[in-house]
């Protein structure tokens, strides 16, 4: 059985698509790859930030589903999403920008012998930063040339994402037994998972908890989280591993920018795998890639009808030169 090579992106829930295209442009940095619609329920934004080259592992993707009441964070949940920064002193940079534009955060903190920068946005969505300064493993992206981040400085990829748990002994057994992850590292309640070349981008840190009360999702948390796979042949043998141990899947499902399969995994714990290709620059070009409200070849005879359905967001980018700062 081929490993799981890291982790292809996390897809959260927000309760404004214009503000969220705001923070991940204009604060983080991240480059809007895909504007598109969630295909499952076509009257919803999906926004895809990712790297320079929208580079599998490299994206945070989000809902904008109308009239979704706040999420509770608590256990049972996809509790917080990394994002990889080149060293330690990148971290430096980001506490003063965040300190300059009053992004909420605590401070650079060590763990499991990495720096890191917790923060959260205006939907109490909650993230960290990670150097990847001592870090060995799955390479990371490449910084969007053209965004307002020094290039020492900004973000390259995804890093370790967080699960928090009340049955952890069921989910380290789902972990490594199903998925092939091995835990590598343990501190206080934090364990540390990783898979295939390993690194800040294939690792999980489970927090075993049994006394906050079970999270409901909402705006403000995460969805689901995904992990690569090489191409079908290796989705379709990871489809028949699930079943195989006694998982629902829900079979393979081509998204376009991917292909995929689902799973829940534990309560409230949605994992998808999806494959590297063929990726967000196919259909635009590079230029001016999520300028436009992007469809799949299947969703293109209703366009009229969804661009009535989502409101405009202007998020042309192409004609602004941004002072690195």
């Amino acid at each position: 059985m081929r490993n799981l090579k890291g982790i292809h992106h996390v897809t959260a829930i927000t309760s404004s698509a214009e503000k969220n295209y705001e923070f991940f442009t204009y604060v983080l940095g991240m480059r809007l790859v895909k504007k598109t619609v969630n295909q499952d329920d076509i009257q919803t934004y999906h926004l895809f930030f990712a790297d320079d080259k929208g580079s599998a592992g490299t994206d945070m993707t989000f809902f904008d589903f109308p009239n979704i009441p706040k999420g509770v964070h608590g256990t049972n949940e996809i509790a917080k999403t990394s994002f990889r920064v080149p060293t330690d002193a990148a971290l430096d940079y980001w506490v003063k920008r965040f300190d300059r534009l009053a992004v909420k955060h605590t401070g650079i903190k060590e763990q499991f012998g990495k720096k890191t920068l917790s923060f959260v946005d205006f939907d109490d969505q909650q993230y960290q930063l990670i150097s990847d300064e001592l870090n060995k493993g799955v390479v990371s992206g490449t910084p969007w040339q053209k965004g307002p981040i020094p290039l020492e400085y900004a973000i390259t990829g995804l890093g370790p994402i967080f699960v928090r748990i009340a049955d952890f002994n069921y989910f380290k057994e789902v972990l490594e037994k199903v998925m092939l992850f091995k835990e590598i590292a343990q501190e206080e309640t934090y364990h540390l998972f990783e898979v295939g070349e390993g690194g800040n981008g294939a690792q999980i840190i489970v927090a075993h908890n049994e006394f906050l009360p079970n999270s409901r999702q909402g705006f403000g948390t995460v969805h689901h989280a995904a992990f690569r796979v090489e191409d079908r042949a290796m989705l379709d043998e990871w489809t028949e591993r699930f079943e195989g141990f006694g998982f629902q899947t829900s079979g393979y499902v081509d998204r376009h920018f991917f292909e995929s399969l689902y799973t829940r995994v534990a309560p409230q714990i949605l994992f998808e795998l999806a494959t590297d290709g063929p990726g967000f620059m196919g259909d635009e070009e590079y230029e001016t890639v999520g300028e436009k409200l992007s469809l799949p070849p299947f969703l293109e005879p209703k366009r009229e009808q969804i661009e009535k359905l989502v409101r405009p967001i202007d998020t042309v980018r192409s004609t602004i030169d941004f002072v690195k700062e």
